[in-house]
This record gives C-alpha cells, structure tokens and sequence, in this order.
C-alpha cells in the first residue's frame, strides 16, 4: 500500500490547484492522471488486488474527484451538499482506478503470453519444445 501513500502525498501537494475555481474541471483532471494516478499505478500491474485493496482505491479516487468537482448546490433543500460515487463516475468519463489496473494486467498478460511464457505465467510449469501454441500470422496473433 505504499504507492497509495505515495499518492496521497502527491494529492496533498497538488490539492490547492484541484479545489482553485480558477482552473478548468479538464485542466483538474488532467493533473490527476498525469501527477497522482501515475504514482499509484505503478507496479499495479504484477501485484494481487484484495478488495480491502480496491475499496481503498476507490476511496482514494472518490476523494480525488470530489476535490475536482466540488459540491453541487441542492435545489430542494437549498443547500450545498456532497456529490455521490455514483454523480461523480457520471461526471468522470473516464474509467475508474480498479479498471485500469485490471485492464493493465490484462495488457501485461498478454504481452507475456505473446513472448510465450504464458504457460509458465498460468501456472502450467516450464515451456518445452513439444508444447505449441499455434502459427504467428503476419499481424502477430496466434492462429490455432
């Protein structure tokens, strides 16, 4: 969970910009892929992913965006009030931090599998000559 940590501090460094009315909710969210979910993703990747792990995750977003977007001002109580997890994935377009990471995963899979050492990466043993996959095409997916 050091990399959350990680991410925390570049959040608290960086969160006078994300709260300023003066920046627009695009530049905001840019600084937030490109400053703090680097940091937390890194390694991601490789690592298992409890669901304590991803509701933290979730958290940590959460909190993120909320300092992006602000509060939303409530027509029938006439009050300011706190967005929810589901206005907040509405206004963030994006996919949300256990996404990435999952989809990363996949990607790093995939990668492994094509230099053929998918047998190994699930759990299959050591790649021998007898064992094959199939034909390269000329595009570089595996005919079977």
């Amino acid at each position: 969970m050091s990399r959350l940590k990680s991410g925390n501090a570049r959040y608290h460094s960086v969160q006078n910009l994300l709260s300023s009315s003066l920046l627009f909710k695009y530049l905001k969210i840019k600084i937030y892929r490109i400053i703090i979910l680097p940091v937390v993703l890194y390694g991601w990747e490789n690592w298992s992913l409890t669901l304590r792990e991803e509701r933290r995750l979730w958290v940590f977003e959460n909190r993120v965006m909320r300092r992006i977007f602000g509060h939303r001002w409530d027509e029938v109580t006439g009050e300011w009030s706190k967005l929810h997890n589901g206005e907040l994935n509405d206004l963030y377009s994006s996919s949300n931090i256990v996404r990435v990471i999952k989809s990363r995963r996949m990607r790093w899979a995939g990668k492994v599998w094509g230099k053929g050492e998918a047998y190994t990466v699930f759990g299959g043993g050591n790649l021998r000559e007898r064992d094959h996959f199939g034909e390269r095409s000329v595009d570089g997916r595996i005919i079977l």
